[in-house]
């Protein structure tokens, strides 16, 4: 097939793509600096930050690192959850014209090892003690490591020192060297490498993913040309920055100027929302989920004409939802009945993720389409993006304008996308990474010599250039009757169907018939436990219920009636626990690790053969 490029917008910026990461920092600085750059929590409250502050702090950062040797590509490691020191952190290092490595705080002391000693960090930022606890026990496998700095950790003064600490020494060079972040940043090159982010595999070594400048610079480039953000936005920022999702948002940040909001705690989302109240937010379809669910099993807790209202509420939004998005005239009845249920239903809705939401940006793995339906009949709005860390994380996303559902949108301006062989959907552009880290064989084998990035996910583009995925090329699986079965599919619609599912994973490869093991929300679960006798009850008692077995059992036949003959779940079983990032079964950006999964009960797979 030929390369679809993107039909929306001119891409002739990326011929003049020459910027630099650094460079994009500091003329955002010089164009909005008393504007707010960002904010984040301390203690109860919310405190502000200017661009011109966060200039003058990133300044001294940089100038620190400089003082400590940092040389162009070097390699710094931020150990840390999402916060605001992390991006600045981030931001220094692109400015002294190092190269940021990240780890995710909840990567095991052994990973961290690894990641660190094959990336050959020179410094390290660690968030916390149990991120120092992680170096500090492995002090003697990190040769390159000669300084540490920590957030919030105890400091000795000599390997390990504070923020506070660089700041200094970056005064006293800048005393001796003015100008130096600025000469630093003007000299490094569009293809100087940036970032190393190591991908979570699902089996083997992590694998360092090498990102240049001129990939980020672009990132942030083709989603301000589109018009979708401006500096009148406010963004909530809850991301993995580890993860290459959360820095396409920190670079979108940079090119359109909007103010963001910073805190990693998955916890506070909800919370964060109706507090900061932003126009637009990005997200894994997990937190989606669990949003729908616990919405969906509220209203059903308070049973009677609340929840026949809610209920019919959404049949009537949907209806005229499904009606617009066809082109088709809202008969008058429908209109004034959507009018009050938009009062009563739709607006309280809304107002649960702060009012003022113009879209959702949906990430990192499938969102449900009768889910993305459910928002928008609400009024509010999620447009899928598709990408990989390989890629910079963007490289198809729906535009607020021009949007199907269904699919992950067209390309980015002056990228392109095109199906190869097997349906497998191929990427090329200024997005593309350099190669893996001293991987060369696994680079040859990922790109080809013409630049195309081979992704791994089976898909297919309409005549517009909008591209479905349908999941990845490994998932696909055949039953021993010969017949084709893909997974994302079947988990997607149980995940509609029911509200207290956590995770729906179904095998069956050679196999005569689909099994699945399933996990139930905590939270959604503690909710069902009060409305049926269980309070205080664990969670484990709770999901091994005969009550809790039932239902779940009544949303499966719901699923089957839904499904090929030979793709209904014959077999399956509720486990004990939920999956976690914790456990190794879950990705930090939320995505499962199939192979994990299937390996650590292959015993009760096996079992429903047997």
């Amino acid at each position: 097939m030929t390369a679809q490029a993107s039909k929306t917008t001119d891409a002739s910026f990326v011929d003049h793509l020459t910027q630099n990461f650094a460079l994009q920092f500091l003329d955002r600085v010089a164009a909005s600096g008393p504007h707010e750059a960002f904010r984040y929590p301390r203690g109860e409250t919310w405190e502000s930050v200017t661009w011109t502050q966060a200039g003058e702090i990133v300044h001294r950062l940089a100038a620190g690192l400089l003082s400590l040797g940092i040389q162009p590509e070097q390699r710094v490691g931020i150990a840390s959850g999402t916060r605001y020191e992390w991006i600045l952190a981030d931001l220094a290092v692109m400015c002294a014209g190092g190269a940021t490595t990240t780890v995710y705080p909840t990567t095991n002391a052994e990973d961290t090892t690894y990641i660190l000693g094959d990336s050959e960090c020179h410094v390290v930022f660690a968030e916390d003690d149990d991120q120092l606890a992680k170096l500090t026990a492995n002090k003697g496998e990190l040769p390159h490591v000669s300084k540490v700095i920590t957030f919030d950790g105890k400091a000795d003064g000599d390997w390990i020192i504070g923020m506070d600490a660089l700041a200094e020494l970056g005064d006293a060079y800048l005393a001796e060297h003015p100008g130096i972040v600025e000469e630093t940043a003007r000299a490094i090159p569009a293809d100087q490498l940036a970032t190393l982010i190591y991908t979570s595999g699902t089996t083997g070594r992590p694998k360092g993913v090498r990102l240049l400048h001129r990939s980020w610079v672009y990132e942030g480039t083709a989603i301000q040309v589109q018009d979708i953000l401006d500096e009148s936005d406010l963004q909530f920022l809850w991301l993995p920055m580890a993860h290459s999702f959360g820095k396409v948002l920190l670079s979108a940040q940079l090119a359109c100027g909007f103010a963001t909001a910073i805190d990693g705690r998955v916890d506070k989302i909800v919370d964060n929302l109706g507090v900061v109240k932003p126009t637009f937010m990005g997200a894994a379809p997990r937190i989606f989920e669990k949003a729908y669910a616990r919405i969906v099993t509220m209203q059903a807790a308070e049973g009677g004409a609340k929840e026949k209202i809610f209920k019919r509420a959404f049949e009537v939004g949907i209806k005229v939802d499904e009606l617009q998005r066809d082109g088709k005239s809202v008969p008058l009845l429908l209109k004034v009945q959507h009018a009050l249920f938009d009062r009563l239903v739709f607006s309280k809705v809304r107002e649960r993720f702060g009012g003022r939401v113009r879209f959702f940006i949906s990430g990192s793995a499938a969102l449900n389409p009768e889910i993305g339906a459910w928002f928008h009949a609400a009024g509010i709005l999620i447009l899928e993006g598709y990408g990989m860390t390989e890629n910079a994380a963007g490289a198809t996303v729906n535009h607020p304008d021009d949007y199907k559902m269904g699919t992950v949108g067209p390309a980015l301006p002056g990228a392109e996308v095109k199906i190869g062989e097997n349906d497998e959907v191929m990427l090329r552009g200024p997005h593309v990474m350099a190669g893996y880290h001293n991987l060369p064989e696994e680079t040859a084998a990922t790109l080809t010599e013409d630049g195309w990035l081979h992704t791994g996910d089976k898909g297919s583009l309409d005549a517009d250039g909008f591209l479905t995925i349908t999941g990845r090329i490994k998932d696909l699986f055949k039953t021993s009757g010969g017949k084709y079965v893909a997974p994302p599919a079947l988990e997607s619609k149980f995940k509609a169907i029911c509200p207290y599912v956590s995770q729906f994973l179904v095998f069956g490869n050679e196999r005569n018939f689909v099994s699945a093991l399933i996990t139930l929300d905590p939270d959604s679960m503690a909710g069902w436990a009060e409305e049926n006798g269980m309070v205080g009850a664990s969670y484990t008692d709770i999901v091994r219920s005969d009550a809790v077995e039932k239902m779940v059992g009544e949303y499966v036949d719901e699923l089957n009636g839904k499904l090929n003959r030979w793709e209904t779940v014959k077999k399956w079983k509720i486990l004990d626990h939920d999956l976690t990032i914790e456990s190794g079964e879950l990705t930090p950006s939320m995505k499962v690790k199939r192979n994990v999964v299937e390996s650590n009960y292959q015993d009760v797979i096996d079992s429903f053969y047997s």
